[in-house]
């Protein structure tokens, strides 16, 4: 063979060698392309530093991505992280094996990536004595409403204070040919949010934990079943827009980003996710939403400072390459958690990177979180699939007059029973 000969493999194979990367497949549910961007940026930051490295964002759609998952992490095309909710859902994944065990990454040196997020997200991500997710925010939810429309019923947001007060409010938005709520009741987890704040503020912690480890009256004690009560009630109002039972949640966003619902219950995202799913993709301006906490319910054991929201987290699969864990660690750390805070995308969880939230909204969620008394991770994740999926469906059923509370209530503990 000639030297030129010899010379050409040598440089094919050096530079097959310097092409050779590793992929990290990266699994997600974000809708907003604004916040998918800003991951862009960031993931090719993380490529700049490490050449032989290729990020590769994956996007499911919400309930594609739940029915979907459990098989893809048996598959050969496993994401090496996606995004947790935490709770149940993940302690159940924690289990099966599909997981990594990342305690020995945030022990290592002392602790130093433990500590670097705030102790109660890294908690909310920690079973049996593993930690199985890098945390990567915090959500809340709350209601969040069109100033105008609000003045056009003559409505003050800030009256607004008992579960009555709703019920009023809705009555008044009617009478003014308002639709009330965009509701998402297709995909059934939004109006779980009802029912469960209902529980949490008639029934209080001891209750709702009570419940969840299978003691006293468990999903049946008089509290959850008054909850129940007070949402088919609540449903009679008819309070959501026409076809709310088959609305998906991006649909519920865009009936409120067009203005034709003067209210919607969810997270703290609503201001960019509400503009996405907008028919003119612009939406409302960010200066005629406003926000107010669910209400209390008076003579309720829970407190009106008793927050629902989540914890949510990167899952890292059991086979994921080292750089897989380094990039999620990278997405996550202080610099890129105040990047995505400036972008208004996210309440984070580094420490010290709350002070980049600059959003009046998302201050006020951030400043609600951090007077909160008690703030619990969504039932429907906090007590795993099986059992959220019945509070889903349950919800629903209820607040569309399908179903009594005892009936919901009693196909709950049946599901707990036999989870």
């Amino acid at each position: 063979m000639s030297y030129a000969a010899t010379a050409s493999i040598a440089l094919a194979l050096s530079t097959a060698s310097a092409l050779a990367t590793t992929t990290v497949k990266w699994l997600h549910v974000e809708l907003d392309p604004k916040a998918v961007a800003v991951w862009e940026e960031i993931a090719r930051d993380y490529e700049s530093q490490h050449p032989d490295v290729k990020i590769e964002l994956q996007f499911l759609e919400n309930e594609a991505f739940k029915a979907k998952l459990p098989t893809l992490l048996q598959s050969k095309d496993v994401p090496d992280f996606f995004y947790s909710w935490g709770g149940g859902v993940l302690d159940e994944q924690s289990k099966t094996g599909t997981l990594k065990d990342l305690t020995e990454e945030f022990d290592a040196n002392g602790g130093e990536l433990r500590q670097s997020y705030n102790s109660s997200a890294v908690d909310a991500l920690s079973f049996n004595g593993g930690v199985w997710a890098v945390p990567y925010k915090v959500s809340l939810i709350n209601f969040y409403y069109n100033k105008e429309l609000f003045a056009k019923a003559g409505l003050n947001a800030d009256d607004i204070k008992t579960w009555d007060d709703l019920g009023e409010a809705v009555k008044k938005l009617k009478d003014a040919g308002i639709v009330p709520i965009a509701g998402g009741g297709g995909e059934k987890w939004p109006i779980h949010f009802y029912w469960s704040y209902l529980v949490m503020r008639n029934g209080g912690q001891a209750v709702f934990e009570a419940a969840s480890r299978g003691e006293g009256e468990g999903f049946l004690d008089p509290a959850i079943i008054k909850a129940g009560e007070q949402l088919a009630e609540f449903g009679k109002l008819e309070p959501f827009q026409p076809g709310y039972l088959s609305a998906s949640w991006p649909q519920a966003l865009g009936v409120f980003g067009d203005g034709n619902a003067a209210m919607i219950l969810g997270f703290e995202n609503i201001e960019a996710n509400q503009r996405k799913n907008a028919g003119d993709g612009v939406g409302l301006a960010s200066d005629n939403i406003g926000r107010f906490p669910f209400p209390a319910v008076e003579g309720g054991a829970g407190k009106a400072t008793d927050t629902l929201g989540g914890v949510n987290g990167w899952a890292v699969t059991k086979n994921a390459s080292k750089e897989a864990i380094d990039f999620a660690i990278f997405l996550t750390n202080k610099a890129n958690q105040e990047k995505m805070a400036a972008a208004e995308m996210i309440l984070p969880v580094a420490v010290g990177a709350d002070s980049a939230v600059t959003d009046p909204l998302l201050q006020a969620a951030a400043k609600q979180l951090a007077s909160s008394t008690w703030h619990q991770n969504f039932f429907d994740q906090a007590l795993g699939a099986a059992v959220g999926r019945v509070v889903n469906d349950v919800s629903v059923d209820i607040v569309s007059g399908q179903m009594s509370s005892e009936e919901a209530a009693q196909q709950i503990q049946d599901a707990f029973e036999f989870r």
